[in-house]
């Protein structure tokens, strides 16, 4: 997995350099050979090519009344598929955030919107799916994870007319080969800086924290959990030296899976049982397992909490009238990619060709605006780092060896076995 996060990071790298020219309007065309990638943080985007960037600072919410005040509702009916990644539409994570996007979409325009759960998670299995929605006359298609790079690769080729959302990747002809990556002018990619919400996570956990030890359990090793989980030690790390706590990340596991319900319920468990007091799960239903675990101990007397991850999981924490074992959640604003990205499309502005960055800075992530289980102060400390982040005073890492040098520069001193 190491070499697949370089070898994106060097495509990234590369394309970040090239010019931004022919960026912005694009109309549904044939594929040419010069359809090469660009990358574009939202913030510095043109703002007249681009209506999805934001300065407004205020905090991610997750209710689906949450269309920013500057921005206007969307109003033109769109056919929308979707093709779920490994679980299900109700994951209470990836799926289920993307999904949100589209059937907020819907509740503005009346539009006509479905989605397909593949047979399987091959190429083939996810083509076919695809293609069961172009021949539907859906518009465009939505398709979250990097398990879709491959598919989207020939797909666009395949259906010039259609348009493509890959959330979380980049389309590519084979596995890790990021340096032949092709954004083709039907298609959209969207990254996010999962690492500086993880990093406010850190921060409100290290802050929280009673027992000083805290955990990390997460799905899949590919990069967005990777960086969430880096971002999170680097946050504790950070509280430990600016607010002088004193916490440790003393278990940091891959469970390997999105869906083993059980086995993050056992995880969790585990830790809690070594005194672990907080555990990060950025796990899709292995992070379900382990707030079920938490709400188990919590209801027989326990003081544990779970932070949520892509979407606010304070809900699903809930074990008594509104008390939640979430403590927060460190959120990437999937809904709003899908949303915006579908919205574009509507009016004509379709951003195709190009790979988006949403990052701390436009709101594409950070935590929920509310947080019942964090104190004020922990609140207020949390969006202080924030506003350092946003001006650049604080720059989280988003790799193993600038973790490494951000720990060493706090005087974090790893625990023995923890391996990030």
């Amino acid at each position: 997995m190491l070499k697949k996060l370089l070898s994106l990071t060097l495509v990234l790298t590369i394309v970040l350099s090239m010019s931004l020219t022919g960026c912005g309007q694009k109309n549904n065309t044939e594929n040419g050979d010069d359809n090469q990638p660009s990358v574009t943080d939202d913030n510095n985007q043109d703002t007249e090519d681009k209506d999805t960037s934001n300065d407004n600072e205020q905090d991610p919410d997750t209710t689906q009344d949450n269309i920013k005040p500057e921005k206007e509702k969307a109003t033109i009916p769109v056919a929308i598929g979707m093709v779920t990644d490994s679980g299900t539409i109700d994951d209470k994570s990836f799926n289920q955030g993307t999904w949100e996007g589209i059937e907020l979409y819907q509740e503005h325009t009346k539009s006509d919107i479905q989605y397909i759960k593949p047979d399987g998670e091959s190429k083939t299995d996810y083509l076919k799916s695809i293609g069961d929605l172009v021949d539907g006359e859906y518009q465009i298609i939505v398709t979250p994870g990097y398990k879709f790079e491959e598919a989207i690769y020939e797909a666009q080729d395949k259906y010039p007319n259609t348009k493509f959302i890959l959330i979380d990747g980049i389309p590519i002809p084979k596995p890790d080969d990021y340096g032949n990556a092709k954004v083709a002018d039907n298609t959209v990619s969207v990254f996010f800086t999962e690492h500086e919400s993880g990093f406010l996570a850190g921060i409100a956990t290290a802050l929280e924290s009673k027992s000083g030890k805290v955990g990390f359990i997460g799905g899949m090793e590919i990069p967005p959990v990777q960086k969430y989980g880096w971002g999170f030690a680097a946050g504790i790390a950070y509280a430990n030296k600016v607010y002088n706590t004193n916490v440790t990340v003393q278990q940091y596991i891959y469970q390997g899976t999105f869906y083993e319900t059980e086995a993050g319920k056992a995880l969790a468990g585990g830790m809690y049982d070594q005194g672990i007091d907080i555990i990060f799960a950025a796990a899709g239903g292995v992070g379900g397992g382990a707030i079920n675990e938490a709400k188990e101990r919590t209801v027989g007397g326990s003081t544990v909490y779970i932070v949520g991850v892509d979407v606010n999981q304070y809900a699903d924490g809930i074990y008594e009238g509104d008390k939640s074992v979430i403590l927060t959640s460190a959120m990437k604003r999937i809904d709003n990619a899908a949303y915006d990205h579908i919205k574009l499309f509507s009016e004509d502005k379709f951003q195709g060709g190009q790979s988006i960055i949403m990052n701390i800075k436009n709101d594409g992530v950070g935590l929920p605006k509310e947080n019942p289980n964090l104190a004020e102060e922990t609140v207020a400390k949390v969006e202080e780092i924030k506003e350092k982040m946003i001006a650049g005073e604080v720059v989280v890492p988003d790799n193993a060896e600038g973790l490494d040098a951000f720990l060493s520069e706090q005087g974090y001193t790893t625990p023995e076995g923890v391996k990030y």
